[in-house]
């Protein structure tokens, strides 16, 4: 069988796999909350299922004293089959698991770590098995290679990696540029699980292609070229340390450099694909390289790179600079963000298959456990970057900790002696010695020293951190503002303020209750509690409502009072959990953009179904959707406003002060019509006095009269066109704008 193929299916494979990591993330967040630990669970049960399913695959092969040929090449065939089944049974898995969590009692609703505890143990049922069978693939195939094409096996492993990096470059891009936006979550996965099935049957056409003998072979031996022997324990030992090392390394500087570079490229799906893409096309350079120097450069392969490793951790502080002269323009700041990562990622994309290929030489039992022992740190990475190190540390110091192992090993690089009775040393020497590795130290000092970040240009701010984000508060040119990793969110404005009094005033009865989603600086908050009724607010980051004393001098007050409640969940799963709560008007503001990473989870017909069934007879849904963004165009302005009209029956849309956006209230029941000295006898007096707070010179009904002199119908901002589906949780329409932002409006 020619060695192509196995490229050709490992590329498939990569690009599938990527796929189904995308759409599983996103499925499992809409059922069971956008946070964090919930991120951070889908992630880890996807890279333990990787590394447990190479530990089992070189098992099983490591055990089979003898096999025919074709026997490793249809376990292969196997396994891509059970990969493709998965992208049609994971969505129906999520699915009956979220109903399982919905029905499992009062301490799956309230209790949270009861609710991650059930709802991760469930995400572990229904992905476990099928990345346990994504990665063992690597020694799977690696067997088949050894049985079918013996003088390649030695560098089998690096050949597989370099394909499957390569599909996964194009299943980060493909999908995110291509096709959720025109076929959505759904469609999608069913393309990658037909490639995955074809992929499966090409496997086993080529099975009974193969010459069979008449009796099973004998286990091949292991190659004993130089460049591929066998270490003895101790450096075998070391290898495994490196793999480890490396992969938690470099996955948690994966979730620093997120934080470091959305400043430059956006909070927008297309930021995260940019710096998956960077990295995985500078981890198939290196890994080509090494593909091509494994046969000449024996005994000195990687020893530059492991001097240099430190260093290059730290490139990311310049890059990420605000200082740096470059254009703000997006083009640029993707060059920031290839320039910061892609010098350690190729690095590492070199000495990956080198350290794997070293410690197996081409055994795929022994690859699958390097590479297991690889995929295991980069499990933890993770973990321990979002919840322990950047909470902690903040990102340029999280940068510089987590270089620290790297700069250690560079260092063991540097001193270390050729080995020339052994050349498959754990770290090689002769990298040129100790100077070069001091004249890093150097420069690594001067990357710390003589950069900063955004935070660093706020002179006088408040500043927390947390598994979530890092939030400031400050003041700049005269204006309060609120950033989460450098994004601004909201500012001091009566926009805000009408996102409660417009609802509340137009109900057929006095309120009783209300619920806001999205705290930001927490004025519509504060303007649902000057009516004297029962107000809950939702934020996801535990850091936000912290900073409500900063923008509000009466916010220590107002936390205390009884009827005041502050909750940090998920605004959706808050809703979909929350059985028993009735609300009068519920009121919602997403983070902007409104392109924002999972927001369509808070404008998608099942985000409104949720709301509905928690709102009071009458009672008044408040949904704000900006028109001032750069998120915004007139695809998901229809997609929105279709999706809000096909949930309720009444929807009246008001168009805000300053054209920044729409005010759309929606209920089951005719919205009362009225006018603004109506509107205006509703109001208690605290009401009234918070409504005019910053605009002292207008009364209450000029507001509310500027307001309904421009009501326009929603037929009017949804324009009939059958093209433009309303935004639903497998239809993001305003996540996805690439096509259409490239073919112009």
């Amino acid at each position: 069988m020619n060695l192509a193929w196995y490229f050709a299916f490992f590329a498939v494979s990569g690009f599938c796999t990527l796929v189904y990591e995308v759409v599983w993330l996103r499925s499992a967040m809409a059922k069971f909350g956008v946070t964090t630990p919930m991120v951070s669970i889908v992630l880890s049960v996807f890279m333990a299922g990787l590394g447990l399913g190479s530990w089992i695959g070189g098992l099983v092969v490591g055990r089979s004293k003898s096999w025919s040929p074709v026997r490793p090449l249809r376990l292969y065939g196997l396994a891509e089959l059970l990969i493709g089944i998965s992208g049609l049974l994971v969505p129906q898995l999520f699915e009956f698991g979220y109903e399982q969590n919905r029905s499992g009692g009062s301490e799956l609703r309230w209790d949270s770590g009861a609710y991650y505890l059930a709802s991760g143990g469930w995400i572990a049922i229904s992905l476990l098995p099928w990345c346990t069978a994504m990665g063992a693939t690597f020694p799977l195939a690696m067997a088949a290679i050894r049985s079918t094409a013996r003088d390649f096996s030695d560098r089998s492993f690096s050949y597989l990696y370099r394909a499957n990096v390569l599909g996964a470059i194009l299943g980060t891009l493909v999908p995110a540029l291509l096709l959720i936006e025109q076929l959505g979550f759904r469609k999608t996965l069913y393309i990658a699980s037909s490639l995955n099935l074809i992929l499966a049957a090409s496997v086993f056409f080529f099975s009974f292609r193969l010459v069979r003998s008449s009796a099973p072979i004998a286990r091949p031996p292991i190659a004993r070229a130089d460049h591929a022997s066998v270490p003895d324990t101790d450096r075998a030992r070391g290898i495994l340390w490196l793999l480890f090392l490396t992969g938690l390394c470099t996955m948690a500087m994966e979730v620093v450099w997120i934080r470091q570079f959305t400043v430059f490229l956006g909070n927008v799906v297309y930021s995260f694909a940019v710096i998956l893409a960077s990295y995985l096309a500078a981890t198939w350079t290196g890994s080509y390289f090494y593909h091509r120097r494994a046969g000449t450069h024996e005994s000195q392969d990687g020893a530059a790179a492991w001097n240099m490793l430190g260093l290059l951790a730290l490139l990311p502080l310049a890059f990420a600079d605000p200082t740096l002269p470059v254009p703000r323009e997006w083009k640029w700041a993707v060059f920031r963000t290839a320039c910061a990562i892609g010098p350690l990622s190729a690095a590492l994309g070199f000495l990956t298959p080198f350290l794997v290929d070293r410690f197996s030489a081409g055994d795929p039992d022994r690859a699958g456990r390097a590479y297991g022992v690889n995929i295991a740190g980069g499990v933890l990475g993770p973990l321990c970057s979002g919840f322990v190190i950047l909470p902690w540390l903040g990102d340029r110091h999280a940068l510089v900790a987590l270089s620290l192992p790297l700069f250690a090993i560079g260092l063991a690089a540097a001193t270390r002696k050729p080995s020339v009775r052994n050349p498959a040393t754990i770290v090689p020497g002769g990298g040129g010695g100790k100077v070069p590795y001091w004249v890093t130290i150097c420069l690594a000092i001067l990357l710390v020293a003589f950069t900063n970040n955004y935070e660093g240009l706020l002179t006088r701010r408040v500043e927390f951190r947390d598994y979530m984000a890092t939030v400031i508060a400050a003041e700049h040119n005269g204006r309060k503002l609120l950033l989460m990793n450098g994004v601004g969110m909201t500012s001091l404005t009566p926009v805000t303020k009408y996102m409660a009094h417009l609802p509340l005033a137009s109900l057929s009865r006095p309120p009783r209750r209300a619920l806001v989603i999205c705290f930001g600086m927490g004025t519509t908050f504060r303007s649902m509690l000057s009516w004297g009724i029962d107000t809950t607010v939702v934020e996801l980051n535990p850091s936000v409502p912290r900073l409500f004393s900063y923008f509000h001098k009466d916010a220590p007050e107002l936390v205390r009072l009884p009827r005041a409640h502050i909750v940090i969940d998920d605004g959706r799963r808050f809703l979909e959990h929350a059985a028993t709560h009735q609300y009068d008007v519920i009121t919602m503001d997403p983070p902007p953009p409104i392109s924002t990473p999972t927001t369509s989870l808070l404008y998608s017909r099942e985000f409104y179904d949720a709301a509905k069934k928690h709102l009071t007879p009458g009672g008044i849904l408040q949904a704000w959707l900006p028109i001032r963004d750069s998120g915004w165009d007139l695809t998901t302005q229809t997609a929105f406003a279709k999706a809000l009209r096909d949930s309720f029956r009444h929807v009246r849309v008001f168009p805000c002060l300053g054209g920044w956006g729409f005010h759309m209230l929606a209920s089951e029941l005719p919205i009362s019509i009225r006018n603004a000295e109506e509107l205006t006898e509703q109001m208690p007096p605290a009401a009234v006095a918070d409504l005019v707070e910053w605009n002292p010179g207008a009364t209450p009904q000029e507001m509310f009269d500027a307001l309904l002199r421009v009501e326009q119908s929603i037929d009017d901002i949804a324009p009939t066109d059958a093209a433009v589906p309303p935004i639903q949780d497998d239809r993001p329409i305003n996540e996805y704008f690439f096509l259409r932002r490239l073919s112009g409006p």
